[in-house]
């Protein structure tokens, strides 16, 4: 969500960036912003095991806020920082992940629905970076305020822009070094499409339900990593593993595109004597192929378990005017026609929907037991059977 609360913006070119340049070269365009006191050292240690949010866009979820802020382990007495990034917008989300309320409160019990109330849960600091380049993405001062982050949120924008300016710079490997002390970091929107193992990537711009079941490889439909490859993805965390993921999903109708997301992953086989199945560049079965659809105003919170299974529980905000649901794709068989200037065929009921949409429900990350199927499709030249998935 693209939030437009006005702040202050503390740095445009980092003094301390700009030092570091040898002469004659162009600094890097970043923008820095932030509430609270980052100077105060936070003593946080490491949390146990790895936290991921994933957010569908539209309002935001006060309450995974709150989690992430927790699994961090911060506390009043641990102080601690939350560091937001984005390639296009400003700082509004410091103010409303910091504060209480539209008083600015930092008062504990304070807390007013549309605010997180960070501060009152031991944030010392909530920073922006707005990281628009590469040069942004590789510059010292950019990624040592990023590594000094107890939990990262990766704002709503352009999923191109993260692919086209952060994938394989100095940020990404600031990022998974963070991941690899499991420090919680989420996304919504187009910060939620980049944390899938597998990325739509819209380096050609959007794409619709429609365009993508009558051409699965129309040149809308643009991923990462490119070519299609189980490795090489930007940052993907292990809970995805084989996982594409799509944000505002019931409200813009994306069922469509998801499933077409999720056949083009499915290589080639053959059965049934000479049938054949899959897409041509798919990497996965087509049982291990996976989506995840996530409704406005929702999020999924992910944590890894004792076990080490991963498992994820929805959330929503009490004001909700939407469903907020959360949906499980799979392809069980084929497709049958999946090529380039054609529609794309998957036999009846071969696609398993499973829902979530109540709060409270834990369901199994890794093969998503326990969930029902809610509803069985296919497609047909291009068409979705039955027309309503949802």
């Amino acid at each position: 969500m693209l939030r437009l609360v006005p702040v202050l913006i503390l740095g445009l070119l980092s003094g301390a960036a700009n030092a570091a340049k040898p002469a004659g070269t162009t600094p890097a365009a970043y923008s820095y912003s932030s509430v609270g006191n980052p100077g105060l050292a936070a003593t946080v240690s490491q949390p146990p095991d790895p936290s991921f949010v994933l957010m569908g866009g539209g309002p935001d979820v006060d309450e995974a806020f709150r989690w992430m802020i927790q699994r961090a382990g911060i506390t009043p007495k641990t102080g601690g920082r939350l560091v937001v990034i984005r390639a296009t917008g400003d700082g509004g989300y410091n103010p409303y992940i910091f504060y209480s309320n539209k008083r600015k409160s930092t008062a504990s019990g304070d807390i007013a629905d549309g605010w997180v109330g960070g501060a009152s849960l031991g944030l010392t600091s909530v920073e922006t970076l707005v990281i628009p380049s590469t040069a942004a993405a590789d510059d010292p001062a950019v990624n040592a305020i990023v590594a000094k982050a107890n939990a990262v949120w990766i704002a709503g924008g352009d999923q191109a822009d993260y692919i086209n300016y952060w994938k394989g710079r100095e940020l990404e490997r600031t990022l998974n070094a963070l991941m690899q002390k499991n420090v919680p970091v989420g996304g919504t929107s187009a910060g939620l499409a980049v944390l899938g193992s597998f990325d739509f990537a819209a380096l050609n711009g959007t794409v619709t339900s429609a365009q993508a079941l009558a051409d699965p490889y129309n040149p809308y439909m643009a991923f990462d990593p490119n070519p299609l490859s189980t490795v090489g993805g930007f940052i993907s965390p292990p809970p995805l593993a084989n996982t594409i993921v799509d944000s505002h999903f019931d409200s813009r109708d994306r069922m469509g595109r998801l499933i077409g997301f999720v056949s083009r992953l499915i290589g080639t086989y053959a059965a049934a004597g000479t049938q054949q199945y899959g897409c041509a560049g798919g990497v996965l079965a087509n049982r291990a192929a996976k989506g995840i659809g996530i409704g406005v105003e929702t999020a999924l919170l992910v944590q890894r378990n004792a076990d080490s299974t991963y498992s994820g529980q929805r959330v929503t905000n009490i004001s909700t005017t939407t469903e907020s649901a959360v949906y499980f794709v799979n392809v069980t068989q084929g497709p049958t026609v999946c090529a380039a200037g054609k529609p794309l065929d998957v036999p009846t009921s071969s696609i398993e929907v499973r829902k979530l949409a109540v709060s409270g429900r834990t369901v199994n990350l890794m093969d998503w037991s326990a969930l029902p199927v809610y509803k069985s499709l296919g497609i047909a030249s291009g068409m979705l059977l039955p027309a309503n998935p949802y």
